[in-house]
């Protein structure tokens, strides 16, 4: 009996059908077209409302890091990577893309 089932021819080999798609090029072209119209259009946008946000940073500007921290720009100079906030009784220089959200503008705050 052993012998019978292992002297069966195993049919044909998997892969490619005559006349049709192999399934792993049409999965792959649904990850490709699915990549296209979603995801690149939506990193594009992000990044660009992030370029918008770092634009309008100004002193004063009520901010929340990526660490969770909520201070008021003290200092900010164009073209420079950092930035200074005042949370509290502390000031903290920490790098502009640690800002993940503004949160309005407190002009008093800022001039302590």
């Amino acid at each position: 009996m052993l012998s019978a089932l292992l002297a069966q021819d195993p049919g044909p080999a998997p892969g490619p059908r005559p006349g049709g798609i192999d399934p792993m090029f049409l999965i792959a072209g649904l990850f490709l077209l699915f990549w296209l119209v979603v995801l690149l259009p939506m990193s594009r946008r992000q990044k660009k409302e992030q370029a918008q946000m770092m634009a309008n940073l100004k002193r004063g500007s009520k901010v929340l890091t990526s660490a969770g921290i909520v201070g008021t720009v003290v200092t900010i100079k164009d073209g420079d990577d950092e930035i200074v906030i005042r949370s509290e009784d502390a000031k903290l220089r920490i790098k502009r893309s640690t800002v993940t959200v503004v949160l309005g503008s407190d002009e008093t705050e800022a001039a302590k």
